[in-house]
């Protein structure tokens, strides 16, 4: 695999700092459903642009993380034309990653995506649980005549009989949606955003304690006061604290074995956006990390 030069990657941090790399960053700007808002294809550059103005110390943890981690960042590549030779694309990627003992973290493009990036970690562990984040439960069974559609990517994900999933921060789905989560408990559980202030976050131990964790974050589950560069944006949303307070506590009690973070469609001229995204990913590096079991 082709890797950019430290200065041009991932938090573009000096490239005289050696350590071995432990996480690959995939930039994948797939763009082939989006039903609103476009320009998902751009997150990935937008994001490791903005990464480079993330300040490389963390207060909380009190260290530089990136120094133990160790960051490697894939050179933009072009991604195959038709939807299902994509997915399987980012699935080889992943798979050669995954080979050489290293953490992927896939920086999309569009949240359907995520069954072509967690496929060989479903096959590589007996169970898999998928920590998700969102405004919407993306359970439909296809959109708009695409069963690989962004409307549809948890569902495509629970397609692996492993596979389950717990999200915050649903607030928009539809009847079919509602009817298969109602159907579907054993394997779905879902913190609904309407409910925050009440959420039981003890049962995080009975729901990730030890157990093998790949996040999918979609960057409508933040709020749209401070998330609207995204193809679908709706209010009543999470807050960076709220993410950050579930994504540490999962981690300090599971193993978190990769991510993705995708539906980020940036906006000119307003880099915040792209600044928060990229921060979110080096957070979700340090916890996983920090707390590596």
């Amino acid at each position: 695999m082709n890797y950019l030069d430290q200065k041009k990657g991932f938090l573009g941090f000096d490239a005289n700092h050696k350590s071995k790399s432990k996480v690959v960053v995939v930039p994948f700007g797939l763009e082939k459903t989006v039903s609103y808002g476009s320009g998902t294809k751009n997150g990935p550059r937008e994001i490791i642009k903005a990464s480079h103005q993330v300040e490389l110390f963390d207060e909380e943890l009190n260290k530089e993380p990136y120094k133990e981690i160790g960051i490697q960042t894939l050179k933009p590549f072009k991604i195959k034309s038709k939807l299902n030779d994509a997915l399987n694309q980012l699935s080889e990627i992943n798979e050669k990653i995954l080979s050489e003992n290293k953490f992927p973290l896939v920086l999309g493009g569009e949240h359907s995506i995520t069954p072509g990036s967690v496929k060989p970690f479903a096959k590589r562990h007996k169970e898999l649980i998928l920590l998700h984040f969102d405004a919407h439960a993306d359970l439909r069974e296809s959109y708009q005549g695409k069963k690989f559609s962004h409307a549809s990517a948890i569902k495509r994900c629970l397609d692996f009989k492993n596979l389950k999933v717990v999200s915050f921060g649903i607030r928009n789905l539809s009847k079919f949606e509602m009817d298969f989560y109602n159907e579907n408990k054993d394997r779905i559980e879902i913190f609904w955003a309407k409910d925050k202030k009440n959420w039981d976050m003890e049962k995080l131990n009975n729901l990730f304690e030890n157990k093998q964790v790949y996040i999918t974050f979609d960057v409508d589950g933040f709020d749209s006061s401070i998330m609207p560069a995204t193809g679908t944006p709706e209010p009543g949303g999470l807050f960076w604290d709220e993410v950050l307070l579930i994504i540490k506590n999962v981690c300090q009690i599971s193993n978190i074995v990769g991510a993705d973070i995708n539906e980020l469609s940036p906006i000119k001229k307003f880099d915040s956006y792209n600044f928060l995204v990229a921060k979110l990913a080096y957070k979700i590096l340090a916890y996983s990390f920090e707390f590596k079991r």
